[in-house]
């Protein structure tokens, strides 16, 4: 039970949840996503300038009849843009068969130049397509972006008379995380060895007039930016982006909206009929699929159009960040909870908390950088209840383990005082001035006999621990502590474990009711038809080495030092041949501690065997 409840089972705990974070399952993974989704909806949405969404609905049905069109309607569609004054128009609608109504010609005179017309096009494991158009992509650094972004068997791809007349061809896949929501959209992905740009990226390709981009890639840390001239868009290192829903859309149904002048703005072409799209579950609620690319193309323009990076972003140190937080914070958090007052502890997990959340506001205000708090914060409180657990348990042990020490020796308070504040209690040698007392019965021979004759030892052994028992609660009662038994002999001292600043007149106050206690009991024992009892007491005052004794198995609280020598040497000549008058003998160093209560009769100078110095003895009485 020791070492479970040790520091090390806390150390272990905190590895543990390293490790696991390390490891990064889905839980994780997941409430990591719920920190993230928080501050991204957060952001405060206005209209976007750039990019329009041009909607084919249930009144489109209505107005121009069955579902899927002749591919006439869309160069109408188209027609009705250029009228309107658009620019790039990006169709997130796939033709990958030739149309039934042989208008694919028509379609594709409108979507070529000098029209600016996306198509979209989709890796998939289901695709029958092995290739299909790509742009020109130029890598630089001193790595292979296919070694990070998603590979897929096949491409879904449209029939080549639209993908060559079309100014650019874009794959509209998505990467659901662990809990199936849409945060991040590749903007690169790979097929038959070959990398393909995404939809979003095509249409800023458009939008610009470049004929290609660039992918910056590290081998170790894989893809950091791609490059469309003249603007950088920096990237997750599988190369996909987090889509910002900052913005909200001006959307038309056509055929049922008429569209007003667009300034050359950005449409994207999409379904929302019932039965034609399924909305794509996102953290910022269901979304049909050309309004998701519709917030990714407004995401890349965000960056183009701005001087300063404003993109979501979690570069790839954030994990190592979050792993030294969590290290450091952890480490701190132990330290304190195992070795600072419970106040100043708490103070430290709450600050340490703290700081993991204000160090990913920082992360996030500053840069739109996402650091995860929310594991640490887990972690923190883990280890907290953990270590403050251990912390308890130790500190209930220890109390019953001064309870179990003390509960016989010293008095009920007193042992709740050390139970409440062990600090109290100093383990190891101390010096202090304490008082001693030795108690003893004398003539201890004759009583032993009359036992002996009748044939009782136990008798004797009730007497004896009846005639301790009643000198055991003075002494407790004054606040002595009992320091051990010694067959009929009490030796008790004052002033350790706790102070007690008047030890000696405790003490002897002591003396002088174990002779009435004594005097009690001899008639209660003339009753019983037993011995005559007496008792001998000494008492002396001085320093000693208080503490602890014994070795590292087995120990005792006890006292050593001339001055309880001394002591047990006053016992010894108490109620004993020329002093058989004076039950209770003390020495002169007590009785200078003593209040004017006390009334002291000297009994002269005694020579003490084993001390050379003459030491004046008193007889004290209140």
């Amino acid at each position: 039970m020791r070492w479970l409840t040790s520091i090390w089972t806390v150390l272990f705990v905190l590895v543990l949840g390293l490790s696991l974070r390390v490891s990064d399952n889905e839980t994780l993974q997941q409430l990591r996503y719920m920190g993230f989704d928080a501050k991204i909806t957060s952001l405060p949405q206005t209209k976007s300038n750039d990019v329009v969404i041009l909607n084919i609905g249930e009144g489109t049905l209505a107005k121009e009849g069955q579902y899927p069109f002749p591919r006439g309607h869309y160069a109408r569609i188209i027609s009705d843009l250029i009228e309107a004054n658009s620019g790039v128009a990006g169709f997130t609608i796939m033709f990958p068969e030739p149309d039934r109504f042989n208008q694919d010609n028509v379609f594709a005179s409108w979507a070529g130049e000098p029209s600016a017309v996306v198509l979209a096009q989709k890796s998939s494991n289901k695709g029958r397509s092995q290739e299909a158009r790509r742009e020109n992509i130029i890598t630089s650094g001193n790595g292979d972006p296919l070694n990070w972004v998603d590979e897929y068997a096949g491409i879904v791809s449209n029939i080549p008379e639209l993908d060559q007349a079309a100014r650019g061809v874009g794959m509209v896949n998505v990467t659901p995380s662990s809990d199936g929501l849409v945060r991040k959209i590749p903007l690169v992905v790979q097929s038959g060895g070959k990398a393909y740009s995404s939809f979003p990226i095509e249409v800023i390709r458009s939008i610009t007039s470049t004929k290609g981009y660039t992918i910056k890639v590290d081998k170790d840390l894989g893809i950091d930016s791609l490059y469309i001239h003249p603007r950088e868009f920096k990237t997750e290192r599988d190369g996909s982006i987090w889509v910002m829903w900052d913005k909200t859309f001006d959307e038309y149904e056509w055929g049922v909206d008429p569209l007003p002048n667009l300034n050359g703005k950005t449409v994207i072409i999409g379904l929302t009929a019932e039965g034609l799209a399924n909305p794509v579950p996102t953290a910022h609620g269901p979304v049909y699929p050309h309004h998701l690319q519709a917030a990714v193309v407004q995401t890349l323009l965000n960056q183009s159009y701005s001087t300063e990076l404003n993109m979501v972003t979690r570069p790839w140190w954030t994990d190592a960040a979050e792993l030294g937080i969590a290290l450091l914070g952890g480490v701190l958090l132990i330290a304190a909870v195992y070795y600072f007052p419970l106040l100043l502890a708490t103070c430290v997990v709450v600050a340490s908390a703290a700081f993991s959340y204000f160090a990913a506001e920082y992360a996030w205000t500053s840069s739109m950088v996402l650091l995860d708090w929310t594991f640490v914060t887990i972690l923190y409180i883990i280890l907290a209840l953990h270590t403050y657990g251990n912390n308890f348990y130790i500190q209930y042990k220890l109390r019953e383990q001064i309870k179990g020490q003390f509960g016989t020796y010293l008095s009920p308070d007193m042992v709740d005082m050390l139970a409440k504040d062990p600090t109290l209690l100093k383990l190891g040698g101390e010096r202090r001035e304490m008082s001693f007392l030795f108690m003893d019965i004398v003539g201890f021979t004759p009583i032993s006999e009359y036992f002996k004759n009748q044939d009782d030892p136990e008798g004797l052994v009730e007497l004896v621990n009846e005639f301790l028992n009643e000198m055991t609660l003075i002494i407790l009662a004054n606040g002595g502590t009992i320091d051990k038994y010694m067959g009929d002999c009490i030796m008790a001292f004052w002033n350790a474990p706790l102070d007690c600043e008047n030890h000696a007149e405790m003490a002897v106050l002591s003396a002088i009711q174990i002779e009435v206690k004594t005097a009690e009991l001899k008639e209660l024992y003339k009753e019983r038809g037993l011995p005559d009892i007496n008792v001998g007491t000494g008492v002396n005052t001085g320093t000693c080495i208080v503490g602890n004794m014994g070795s590292e198995t087995r120990f005792d609280y006890s006292v050593i030092g001339d001055a309880v020598n001394l002591a047990a040497r006053l016992e010894a000549k108490a109620a004993r041949h020329e002093l058989i008058d004076y039950k209770t003998v003390i020495s002169s160093m007590t009785a200078d501690q003593l209040p004017d209560t006390f009334k002291l009769k000297e009994i002269g100078d005694i020579n003490v065997k084993g001390k050379v110095d003459v030491i004046k003895i008193f007889s004290p009485r209140l």
